[in-house]
């Protein structure tokens, strides 16, 4: 008889209980071991032993795979491996993440990655012999991971109806939203905002699964809830202190981690205002959905704007134009520069547009013209000239400069 058939007899023996088979794959392998969910969530682990590293301390500590090592495995290739192959894999020490070498091997069920299995070999001698072991351990170990994975999908499904509810308002008293946030087993902190990635393309099965994978991956802030709704996944974010940049370095980091791994270019993010009470979701959902219509408008002037809060005197450009088309308004001095403009040729708009978004720095607006200095102050003085404008009076420019960026919108460029 063989010996993976053995070890296969001794791991049937616990094999109801997570815990014990952690321990009894442990005791064949004759090193710690670790179970973990797809999303690194631990589900087991064999009981302490001496010369542990500091990456298992902390994921024992923490119930989870810490980020930077997560970050680590990612780096050097290794997850990649364990998405794409059922084999074994040795993973070499990764000092700086505290990362001793390890043995490793991911657990599948239809082509579908499960969990992992890490037992770490320090400087022990990797066998044949071991890496059949660890084959055998993953076929054991599948059933209980699979029942884990239906009981999270289930979960999943349940609240999801729950959180549209808390994105359309319908849903709006403390009391109501705690109860059922209760009977899903969500969690909300002190402070929580809506955050929205947005894909140029349909929702792959990959690109679903990753992107899901990536919000339990990220600790800070913390997921409480997410779904997808066409090529949208909308995520609220709980935190533990009001840390805008929190929720920009989230944003970054999972556009720049979509690139990076699935070699996705096109994604973009916004997030809406940081509130304390979760009722308030639908303004963050509504402002977060702004932030991502306006950078569609302003590409360029809005690449590294995510968060609602750094809009500026954008946040008001939808209403502003509507009461505009309601009134039926037109800004006289623009008129008067678009007509000279189309007799003459010239570029009087874009050169006011260009000195007020430098905020009437002369040179800087020349150098985003492509003129020289006095070429732009003769413009200037044209500008005044033939709009009837005061560029010295704050109002007026404030009043121009949005007339100016609310036209854009209706053209569809700027």
């Amino acid at each position: 008889m063989s010996h993976s058939i053995d070890h296969q007899n001794h791991f049937y023996d616990t094999f109801d209980s997570p815990e014990g088979l952690a321990d009894r794959i442990a005791d064949i392998l004759g090193c710690p071991v670790t179970i973990e969910d797809v999303n690194h969530r631990i589900i087991s682990y064999s009981k302490h032993e001496e010369n542990v590293d500091d990456a298992r301390v902390a994921t024992i500590i923490r119930r989870s795979v810490p980020e930077n090592v997560i970050n680590g495995l990612w780096e050097s290739g290794v997850m990649t491996r364990l998405f794409e192959s059922s084999e074994p894999v040795i993973v070499p020490k990764i000092d700086k993440v505290g990362l001793g070498n390890r043995i490793a091997i991911s657990v599948h069920k239809h082509r579908e990655v499960l969990g992992f299995i890490w037992a770490q070999i320090n400087e022990a001698t990797i066998t044949d012999d071991k890496l059949s072991l660890m084959k055998d351990a993953a076929k054991l170990v599948k059933n209980q991971l699979h029942q884990h994975h239906l009981k999270n999908k289930k979960t999943e499904e349940s609240y999801q109806n729950f959180f549209r509810q808390l994105l359309s308002g319908h849903i709006q008293q403390s009391a109501e939203i705690q109860r059922q946030a209760s009977r899903f087993g969500l969690k909300f902190g002190n402070y929580h905002a809506i955050a929205i990635i947005e894909f140029d393309s349909d929702i792959s099965q990959t690109i679903e699964k990753h992107a899901f994978y990536l919000t339990e991956t990220f600790q800070q802030p913390y997921t409480v809830c997410r779904l997808f709704d066409q090529n949208q996944l909308i995520i609220l974010l709980s935190l533990e202190t009001h840390a805008r940049e929190a929720l920009k370095t989230f944003v970054q980091n999972f556009t720049k981690k979509m690139h990076e791994r699935l070699n996705i270019h096109h994604v973009k993010g916004g997030f809406g205002q940081v509130y304390t009470t979760p009722e308030s979701m639908k303004d963050s959902y509504r402002q977060a959905v702004n932030v991502l219509e306006l950078k569609e408008h302003f590409p360029s002037t809005l690449h590294d704007v995510h968060g609602y809060y750094e809009l500026g005197v954008y946040q008001f450009l939808y209403e502003l134009r509507a009461i505009r088309n309601r009134d039926n308004y037109q800004n006289d001095a623009l008129e008067r520069l678009k007509d000279y403009d189309k007799k003459n040729g010239s570029d009087l708009v874009a050169t006011l547009h260009a000195y007020l978004a430098c905020d009437g720095n002369v040179y800087n607006a020349a150098k985003r013209m492509h003129v020289h200095t006095n070429t732009l102050n003769y413009r200037l003085k044209r500008i005044g000239t033939i709009g009837e404008i005061n560029l010295k009076n704050p109002n007026q420019k404030m009043t121009i400069y949005l007339d100016i960026l609310i036209e854009s919108i209706d053209k569809g460029h700027l």
